[in-house]
């Protein structure tokens, strides 16, 4: 699922029935150790419908995220960029193009080594599983504070009682994911 998780929400509200049939919903949100990019606390995809993220994480259907804490780790560097280039096609041109823009934004906001790949981690995900590392934890997503609206509340040490409830994802091999991305677009 890339953005918020509304449609979803709405969705087992209205047929809770269906979540015995979805296999797993795979989420580009949230986030633990890297906190938030709207908020001091929460990520945008969250932020949005927290109310939505809530109902889904409490769903009972598998859920793995793919958080801004290994978002921020599949980061185009200029070496990276240049393969983007090198394909020599309008795709390859028009991505490394678009990738040059958000690597200055990304690096004065964030300091970082270039820009981070959000959403393209998700389907790498669902194309490639083993180039992601996580941890079976339990997440909630805060409803109600001023501070931490749409904070996901990862218990990545296990100190809670509450029983995991999605596979949080923390480390990608960066690598391996951009020779994925990039053979995907030389397709296209």
């Amino acid at each position: 699922m890339l953005g918020p998780l509304t449609n979803i929400a709405i969705a087992l509200q209205r047929a809770p029935e269906i979540a015995e049939r979805v296999q797993e919903i795979v989420l580009m949100g949230g986030a633990y150790f890297e906190v938030g990019n709207i908020t001091p606390t929460a990520e945008f995809n969250i932020y949005v419908d927290p109310e939505a993220a809530d109902i889904v994480f409490r769903s009972g259907i598998p859920i793995v995220v793919m958080p801004l804490d290994v978002t921020h780790k599949a980061l185009v560097t200029p070496a990276r960029n240049a393969a983007f280039r090198a394909l020599g096609t309008p795709v390859g041109v028009a991505v490394a193009e678009m990738t040059d823009f958000f690597e200055r934004f990304d690096k004065e906001k964030y300091g970082s080594d270039g820009a981070p790949l959000h959403d393209p981690c998700v389907i790498a995900y669902l194309l490639k599983p083993d180039l992601f590392q996580g941890r079976h934890v339990n997440v909630m997503v805060e409803t109600t504070s001023e501070l931490t609206l749409g904070m996901t509340v990862a218990d990545w040490w296990g100190v809670t009682d509450r029983a995991a409830n999605a596979l949080f994802i923390g480390d990608l091999d960066a690598d391996g994911f951009f020779t994925l991305l990039t053979e995907r677009l030389a397709r296209l």
